[in-house]
């Protein structure tokens, strides 16, 4: 089967089957990528999460573009991107189109209002699994709750906690050596 369209496929099942955005989409991704297919390690996605996390631009884009471009560079870039962006872009389609009808509907306000716990399930599994893989223990478990509570509690940017922690990661590196 060709390539391209084994990695569009892939990535257009994760788009399709994933509600809850980008972090949502981290547990389908990686069992997909990761456990199935085998086209990235365990250690190259928690990379390749990291990396898109601090770049601009919609999360799950962003990952699949990067994993795209690690197998086939340019040409599985473009695949894995518009099949993770197509099925988002065609469900935003037709709600847009029927919206009207259904905005009213006490159902579907119920239904939505049965997803939002899913969907926050669905993005503590990897958190915790990152850190996990991110070797957390009793000395470092402060840094992520530090950081969470510094840009919740109290606004600080996340572009100044990634800063900050580069720069820490740094100079820990530095001393080390």
């Amino acid at each position: 089967m060709n390539i391209y369209w084994e990695s569009f496929k892939t990535f257009f099942k994760i788009g399709i089957f994933t509600l809850g955005g980008g972090y949502a989409m981290i547990p389908l991704i990686e069992e997909e990528v990761v456990n199935r297919k085998k086209w990235v390690s365990k250690e190259e996605m928690l990379d390749l999460i990291a990396i898109a996390q601090s770049c601009p631009g919609v999360f799950a884009i962003n990952i699949a573009t990067f994993i795209g471009y690690k197998l086939h560079k340019t040409r599985g870039a473009i695949a894995t991107t518009i099949g993770t962006a197509l099925p988002s872009f065609l469900i935003i389609l037709a709600i847009a189109i029927f919206f009207k009808q259904f905005e009213d509907n006490r159902i579907v306000a119920s239904i939505f209002r049965g997803i939002r716990p899913a969907v926050v399930a669905l993005i503590a599994v990897p958190t915790f699994r990152l850190g996990q893989r991110a070797k957390l223990n009793k000395y470092t478990i402060w840094i992520p709750v530090a950081c969470a509570l510094a840009i919740w509690g109290l606004g600080v940017s996340p572009i100044y906690i990634i800063i900050l922690a580069a720069l820490a990661g740094y100079i820990y590196g530095r001393c080390r050596i």
